[in-house]
C-alpha cells in the first residue's frame, strides 16, 4: 500500500475587525471544506476516518495562528497544520487597523493499495 493524495483544496477567509489570525485562518479551511465532498469514500469503500489531513496557512503573522483550534475545523481524519507567512493584511485607511486574510490548502491522503485505482496509460496519439 503506498500513501497518496486524492483532495487538494483552497479557501480563503478574513476577520474583518478583530485582527484575529486564527478565526481568518478557521474560516478559510471552512471554505475548502466546503469546495470537496467526500463521498469518494463511500463510493470506493475508504475508512474517511484513516486519511491524514495536511493542512497549510498563510498569514501574515504564523506565529498569532493557534494550530489546535485550526485543525479541529476538519471533521475526519488525522489533521496535521503548518503556517507560513502569507495571506495578507489590508490596513483600513480610518482606523489604521488591519483587515485579516488568510489563505488555506487541505490535502488529504489515504493509503492505498498498489495497483488499485490507477488510471489506464493514455492511448497513443495518432
Amino acid at each position: 500500500m503506498s500513501h497518496r493524495r486524492i483532495i487538494l483544496e483552497c479557501g480563503t477567509g478574513n476577520d474583518l475587525y478583530g485582527e484575529d489570525y486564527t478565526k481568518a485562518a478557521c474560516r478559510a479551511v471552512q471554505d475548502a471544506l466546503h469546495h470537496s465532498s467526500l463521498q469518494l469514500f463511500r463510493t470506493l469503500g475508504l475508512d474517511r476516518d484513516a486519511m491524514r489531513v495536511t493542512i497549510t496557512i498563510g498569514v501574515q503573522r504564523p506565529d498569532a495562528v493557534d494550530r489546535d483550534t485550526v485543525a479541529s475545523e476538519v471533521p475526519y481524519g488525522q489533521a496535521s497544520v503548518e503556517v507560513r507567512r502569507g495571506g495578507l493584511d489590508v490596513p483600513d485607511a480610518d482606523t489604521g487597523a488591519p483587515t485579516v486574510i488568510a489563505t488555506a490548502a487541505v490535502a488529504a491522503s489515504v493509503d492505498l493499495p498498489d495497483g488499485r485505482y490507477t488510471l489506464p496509460a493514455p492511448a497513443p496519439v495518432p
